[in-house]
């Protein structure tokens, strides 16, 4: 019988294929006392699985696909934490000593109690970790259990495979890919989530949020996923088969396109050019870059460069760091946003806890709070403008004051190299993000005083509705075409132009093709995505008149009724 399921596109394409699926290690474990003379055996295990769980997780790093993304290795970093922090390797040992149980059932009772403490969270991002923790568990306690990873399937040259499963952890991820499995689906998860971005950076077609695909489906079922749409296809009829044989091979003649155009420019059909730029997290960055064609790097996320390590990276680690991107990119601009730390993003051994940490200590306000840390970035960042084309763009930006501050630290940090006799860029540009309201509706404060200005989206549309769109309970509520985010947006664009400010977005909707003539359309020239994202989003430009979806997008800004937005948008995109 065929059906359908419904979930959230990670990565998109469509793959055709047979079922396999992965069983999930369950926590429901056996109960069992065991005599005294037993216990220090039973630690032993326990130990020796905390070792071979280790090796695990060393053998995935020095067998990191090259393709994997940047965070991967700050993925692997943050469950290592989790194994080694004594609340899951100490405690459950201190359990079988006091009460003389199973090893397996010591560490089933601390994990319940560790991911309780989880869903006490507000913060939906930190709810979200309790999955890491749960994953660090099960593969624990498959040590324990003798189940040393999934059974993959054999090997079969005739068919393509689809990997399903409850869940998996961005370990599992990279350890099947390998195996050539034509797409990923999974019950939980979320945009968001460490798995759905490795799934991104491996260009594998994922679906995930799907709910009760592992329970529904049986092994070597026939499956279409739908990575546009979102949709999986369970053993379908032969008319959809052939329709979707038709649209995989059109998709993959797309692509083979769009390499093409990695070195034509981004130019509109009327000559308008536009630039397209990567964001990026690590140096290693830079080659995927350059691969799909990027002109340049619209935002260095610098504060991966801080997270999961015992110790803050130096001024001269930072220096090289920055210095490595600004000459690998030749004169392309490089600009590096100073680290947005706080919130979902906490610096090893200075976690703060705050109610709402979203509206909390984070970005330039925990900047403006730790000078010394500060300082010390600003001078790096100085110090390899003199390699390179280098911006600094200062994050989520709210009040003249806090701009003011941030100036006076240039300043300062600009006199001291200057003692020293260091040589930097002069004239290096100072930039602003404007994802706060505030920000957008006073921006011709800011305007008035940066070289340059960056609209994060993701939290700007956050922010302006109230919503955070990893929580599940609200998330089909965070809307980038709300009329009120559209006005921000397009308010944005049209006072950076009569203040001659350059004006860019490097949220997710720069990397977005519904929304590429839209904001054309609002004036945008400049947008900075993913690198594989370049490639499509040039070819939309492209095919692009400014003069003929003018009116379009007029429309769209004077419209204040959803269905009718919609439409407008899909006959903009037409």
């Amino acid at each position: 019988m065929s059906f359908t399921l419904h979930g959230i596109t990670v990565s998109s394409g469509i793959a055709i294929g047979h079922a396999h699926l992965i069983s999930r290690t369950s926590l429901e474990v056996a109960h069992y006392v065991l005599p005294k003379q037993f216990i220090d055996e039973e630690i032993a295990r326990f130990d020796a699985a905390l070792q071979a769980t280790r090796n695990e997780f060393a053998s995935l790093r020095s067998n990191r696909p090259t393709r994997a993304a940047a965070e991967f290795d700050a993925f692997l970093e943050l469950h290592q934490m989790i194994l080694d922090d004594p609340l899951l390797s100490v405690t459950p040992r201190e359990m079988i000593a006091s009460e003389h149980c199973n090893a397996e059932w010591a560490l089933k009772v601390q994990t319940e109690a560790l991911v309780s403490q989880f869903d006490e969270f507000e913060d939906a991002y930190l709810r979200e970790r309790q999955t890491d923790v749960k994953q660090v568990a099960e593969r624990l306690l498959k040590q324990l259990l003798g189940q040393y990873g999934h059974q993959l399937p054999t090997a079969r040259h005739d068919v393509e495979m689809i990997l399903v499963a409850h869940d998996l952890s961005p370990a599992d991820l990279i350890q099947f890919k390998p195996h050539q499995y034509a797409a990923f689906v999974t019950d939980v998860g979320g945009a968001t989530s460490h798995t759905a971005i490795v799934a991104r950076s491996l260009d594998t077609p994922c679906v995930v949020g799907l709910r009760h695909a592992r329970e529904l489906i049986r092994e070597d079922d026939l499956l279409i996923l739908d990575g546009e749409q979102g949709v999986l296809i369970i053993n379908p009829d032969k008319p959809i088969l052939a329709e979707y044989k038709l649209r995989q091979s059109e998709w993959e003649l797309e692509r083979k396109k769009l390499k093409r155009l990695r070195t034509a420019r981004a130019d509109t059909l009327d000559g308008t050019a536009i630039e397209l730029l990567a964001n990026i997290e690590k140096p290693e960055d830079v080659a995927e870059v350059r691969e799909h064609g990027a002109t340049g790097i619209g935002l260095f996320r610098s504060e991966f460069l801080f997270l999961n390590r015992d110790v803050l990276p130096n001024e001269e680690e930072q220096f090289e760091a920055y210095r490595t991107v600004a000459a690998g990119m030749d004169g392309q601009p490089v600009t590096i946003r100073t680290f947005d730390l706080g919130a979902d993003k906490q610096i090893k051994g200075a976690e703060r806890v705050a109610n709402n940490p979203a509206l909390g200590l984070r970005a330039i306000r925990m900047c403006l709070a730790e000078p010394q840390l500060f300082r010390t970035q600003l001078r790096a960042a100085l110090r390899a403008s003199h390699y390179g084309n280098v911006k600094i763009l200062i994050p989520m930006l709210s009040s003249i004051s806090e701009l003011n501050q941030t100036l006076q630290f240039v300043a300062a940090a600009k006199q001291d190299l200057d003692a020293e006799g260091i040589p930097y860029d002069r004239e290096v540009k100072i930039g602003g993000m404007i994802e706060i309201p505030a920000a957008a509706l006073a921006l011709n404060v800011f305007a008035k005083k940066l070289d340059f200005l960056s609209i994060g989206t993701n939290d700007l549309i956050q922010y302006t509705l109230a919503i955070d769109r990893t929580d599940e309970d609200v998330a089909h509520l965070y809307d980038p075409l709300h009329p009120a985010v559209l006005y921000l947006l397009a308010h944005i664009i049209s006072t950076a132009g009569r203040f001659g400010v350059p004006v860019s977005v490097c949220g997710e909707m720069a990397g977005e093709l519904p929304y590429t003539r839209l904001l054309l359309g609002f004036g945008l020239r400049q947008f900075s995505m993913f690198s594989a994202q370049v490639p499509s989003i040039k070819q939309r430009v492209l095919t692009t008149s400014l003069p003929e979806i003018a009116n379009l997008t007029q429309k769209i800004l004077r419209t204040d009724d959803p269905m009718k937005i919609r439409d407008l948008l899909h006959r903009l995109n037409a």
